[in-house]
């Protein structure tokens, strides 16, 4: 990816910190696709400019300015998502690259009036919840990664992770969609793949891909 920006940097800790607010810079790396000698470089100036509390060999984590930052930023590409989706027909797969061109450029004022047009949606495509402009962020189902599950238990799609085009698409192809159910028909523990039932379709997939889609578990 070129020409990263620091909104890049601040979205990316935002979307993908632990629980405890903190995030590792090369995680940051991982999911940027670049260095950690550039990781370094911009954390110093997010600190600089009050983004980010940063000690290197320690979590990174957003300050308060950083966090109300970030937080409109993914407001705005989560808006773009649902707009490029739902008005514009681009398919789920290619929407986070679209918005990603977008984001930057629009005004606050065009994407409250996209957000009133689209009738307020809480979520993107994916499932990721869109913060209001408040910054309030709506209340999301109880979901689990896919690869938490076990042999013969299934749950329902309730989101994905969206930084990789490569994993949506594929996922496209075997059938992933948001409320679908797929179904755990074997877990393998020597790599923690799956054999698992989409559409009544079997696949295997990898523990990677399973660690990216989330669902909402079914007992019966």
């Amino acid at each position: 990816m070129q020409n990263i920006s620091k909104e890049d940097y601040l979205s990316v800790i935002y979307k993908f910190r632990e629980p405890d607010g903190t995030i590792k810079a090369n995680q940051i790396a991982d999911k940027l696709e670049i260095s950690n000698a550039a990781i370094t470089d911009m954390l110093k100036k997010l600190a600089k400019d009050g983004y980010v509390d940063y000690q290197r060999y320690k979590g990174i984590k957003l300050t308060d300015n950083g966090e109300e930052y970030a937080k409109n930023m993914v407001r705005r590409h989560r808006i773009w998502e649902v707009f490029l989706h739902q008005i514009v027909g681009i398919p789920w797969d290619k929407v986070h690259e679209e918005a990603h061109n977008l984001e930057h450029g629009a005004s606050d004022e065009l994407i409250n009036r996209m957000e009133e047009m689209l009738d307020f949606p809480a979520f993107d495509p994916h499932g990721d919840p869109i913060p209001s402009k408040e910054g309030v962020m709506p209340k999301q189902k109880k979901n689990i990664p896919l690869s938490m599950l076990r042999s013969n238990e299934k749950g329902n799609v309730v989101r994905v992770n969206d930084f990789d085009n490569k994993f949506l698409i594929y996922i496209s192809k075997i059938g992933v969609e948001l409320g679908k159910e797929i179904q755990v028909k074997e877990l393998f523990e020597f790599d923690r793949s799956m054999l698992v039932a989409i559409n009544g379709k079997e696949t295997n997939i990898s523990s990677k891909l399973a660690a990216n889609i989330f669902v909402e578990e079914k007992k019966d």
